[in-house]
């Protein structure tokens, strides 16, 4: 009969410039595909190279070695017979796009460039590449001498075409195409392409996966069509986390749904599926039809082979399934984890060191090393022979099998509480409690004597020496004592993350982690060059909010007392002296404002865009039931001019990984100056004539009622 074809999309952790590694993964991927029954296998945007290059896309090196592994494809017995899709960079005309190169045996049917470029938030697709603007047209591509041994084909169609198979029609597009107003599935549709394939590179950002989900499944519940998502996973060399996903939808039903968060390098998904049941699908849509027949026609590449065969009478179809989604806490609890097991395997490092303060942050850290630890243990259970390898590799053992994760946080994680003359009982007993139940390499130290040593300097040279506001000294000298303390224990760090290993008879170093939430690092709340100055930062895209939430869950799955206590206990940075033993000092006075207030203004500053003004216009009505106009005006103000004040600390703010879509990071998200006019005074006066006109109106209606 001929109707039913089995096809295969995948997810893969590729690394950027990892041409060697990126080759295997491909390699294993189209062989699975086939292993499956699949005759057309999509692989994720940019696979080749790997998405993350960057300003290294100018390189002709890129070009060069992108094309070097394109023949090696090519020429792979294991791609014989079945439709492949890869992503890379093409110049054409002396200018470079981002493209699908779509071959089978030997021979390139189509390179089809991207033609709605990502340039917002992480993306600059700009910078490197330009869109192909022209619509259904195509030309021809004078493939390199190397590839023309390969293919013995001169020239390649290069444009905006689909393939038509002898029992289907497939077109592609491209990540952001999905995304735009007008994506090409819909002209596509309408011309009669049945199966569509989109190539991403689509980063992991809280609550997000659903988004992605509904437009694909929108996409074919509106048009038909079968729908293949194929993304990017891991870290390949930066902050983000491409966190998969990958898909294949039907008439706005799922058939396949891959993992989000996982520590597979390759992850490949089919589906079994009846072009009869698009075809039906379209019949009936009378609406559809009528715009059908009006449709502009796609060039077309005639490709002489079927995705089906010819006797699929008994072949077994897919069935739908229901995306399952993972919770807030779930979604913390994985996705910084894989991140940092990506980081930590590709840096070649022998494991992490954190400082333990007893607070939520750092205990939010150390619990996704034990996540780690954990997924890392689960994948090595189900027979995962890169991660063993990897395990062993990091831990100096060829034999060595992971236990569970509390045993192997022993191995990858040191812990150090370092205290100071302001640190109080509770907070090391916490932080010394955390570390035995999820089992890290704890170190307990006072950092007292170097804070003396620095003081005494100080005096030495000045004659001076600085008090705390609670003895008698200025602000400024209160401060200062503060941020000493805070810089040495950045010192400390970096210190036993070279030589702890070193001092325990083993080789390697540490990567030290950072733990400042997102709301701290938006604000400044934190000491330039302090704690918070660190390798990698896995909490530093994540709100207080959504970290409580995590360390609740965290605390329930495994089983973990030490968090609830962390979670009863009030946030405080313990950098002043205490009050009859106890502490005196907490965030939330500190700052002004509390962390739930932190949130909103976030989200208003970056993704409603709100300066000044726009915001204190919002939280009139966001906060109506609960502030007076003067309030709200005075919680802006108190905002903007502390956020102002602090802003060139996000310039050396950690690398950290990328969850939230209010991150402040000044590296590629969050493009703004960081030498403000703190007083901000055009915008407050707004503000400020804004609220005495409400109080006059308000009078004014007290006096009507009187």
């Amino acid at each position: 009969m001929g109707r039913k074809v089995t096809v295969a999309t995948c997810a893969l952790n590729q690394w950027a410039l990892d041409f060697e590694g990126n080759l295997h993964r491909i390699l294993k991927s189209i062989e699975i595909a086939k292993q499956k029954g699949a005759r057309y296998r999509l692989g994720p945007e940019l696979e080749i190279c790997g998405y993350g290059c960057w300003d290294h896309y100018y390189e002709s090196d890129t070009l060069l070695h992108s094309l070097q592994v394109l023949a090696a494809l090519l020429e792979a017995p294991v791609t014989q017979d079945i439709i492949c899709d890869v992503g890379m960079p093409v110049m054409h005309r002396n200018v470079r796009y981002n493209c699908r190169v779509i071959f089978l045996n030997r021979r390139i049917l189509l390179i089809r460039p991207k033609m709605a470029l990502a340039n917002e938030g992480n993306y600059r697709e700009l910078r490197w590449f330009a869109p192909w603007s022209r619509s259904r047209q195509m030309e021809d591509y004078f493939l390199p001498r190397m590839l023309q041994e390969v293919t013995k084909q001169e020239t390649v169609p290069f444009g905006d075409a689909v393939l038509a198979t002898r029992d289907t029609c497939i077109g592609s597009e491209i990540c952001e195409e999905l995304w735009t107003p007008q994506s090409p599935h819909i002209a596509m549709g309408l011309d009669g392409v049945e199966i569509f394939t989109n190539a991403s590179g689509s980063h992991h950002v809280l609550r997000k996966a659903h988004a992605r989900v509904d437009l694909v499944t929108m996409a074919t519940a509106k048009n038909g069509g079968i729908y293949l998502l194929a993304n990017q996973k891991g870290c390949d060399g930066d902050r983000l986390y491409y966190d998969g996903c990958a898909m294949i939808a039907m008439n706005g039903a799922v058939f396949a749904q891959g993992a989000q968060f996982s520590l597979e390098d390759v992850e490949v998904l089919t589906a079994t599926l009846d072009l009869e049941d698009v075809r039906s699908y379209r019949a009936e849509v009378s609406s559809r039809n009528l715009a059908a027949s009006r449709a502009s026609p796609y060039p077309r590449v005639k490709v002489d082979f079927a995705l089906s065969c010819h006797e699929d009478l008994l072949q077994p179809l897919s069935e739908p399934v229901e995306w399952k989604y993972h919770s807030v806490g779930e979604e913390i609890s994985l996705g910084p984890a894989c991140w940092l097991w990506d980081f930590l395997r590709r840096s070649q490092q022998a494991g992490f060191f954190l400082p333990l303060s007893g607070g939520l942050d750092s205990a939010a850290t150390a619990c996704l090393v034990h996540s780690m630890c954990h997924q890392v243990c689960e994948a090595v259970r189900s027979g995962n022979p890169e991660v063993l390898a990897d395990v062993r590799a990091l831990v100096g053992e060829a034999g060595y099998a992971p236990q569970d994760a509390r045993e192997l946080c022993g191995r990858l994680l040191t812990t150090c509480y370092m205290a100071s003359e302001n640190s109080s009982r509770e907070t090391r007993d916490r932080a010394q409690e955390l570390a035995q139940q999820i089992g890290s390499h704890h170190i307990g130290l006072s950092i007292a004597p170097a804070v003396t040593a620095v003081l005494g300097i100080f005096s030495l040279v000045t004659g001076r020496r600085p008090l705390f506001a609670v003895h008698g000294g200025s602000s400024k000298e209160n401060l200062a004592l503060q941020n000493v303390q805070a810089r040495l224990r950045m010192v400390v760090a970096y210190l036993f993350a070279q030589l702890s290993l070193w001092a325990r008879g083993a080789p390697g170093g540490l990567l030290v982690l950072g733990s400042a939430n997102v709301d701290e690092s938006l604000l400044g709340y934190l000491t330039k060059y302090d704690c918070s100055s660190a390798d990698i930062n896995p909490i530093g895209g994540v709100s207080k909010t959504d970290l409580r939430a995590f360390v609740q869950f965290y605390a329930e799955r495994c089983q973990l007392p030490a968090l609830r206590r962390i979670l009863a206990a009030p946030a405080t940075a313990e950098l002043e002296p205490l009050a009859d033993g106890q502490v005196s000092q907490t965030d939330e006075e500190d700052m002004g404002m509390t962390y739930a207030e932190l949130s909103v203004y976030g989200r208003l500053r970056k993704i409603a865009k709100a300066g000044p003004f726009s915001m204190f216009c919002k939280l009139l009505h966001l906060w109506k039931d609960v502030c007076t106009p003067r309030q709200v005006a005075d919680k802006v103000r108190r905002f903007f001019s502390k956020y102002a004040v602090n802003r060139h600390k996000m310039t050396t703010l950690t690398p950290a990984y990328h969850a939230e879509s209010y991150s402040p990071d000044d590296n590629r998200f969050d493009l703004r100056p960081f030498l403000y006019h703190v007083g901000w005074p055009w915008q407050f006066r707004c503000i400020e004539n804004q609220v005495l006109q409400l109080e006059r109106r308000e009078r004014q209606e007290l006096d009507g009622v009187d």
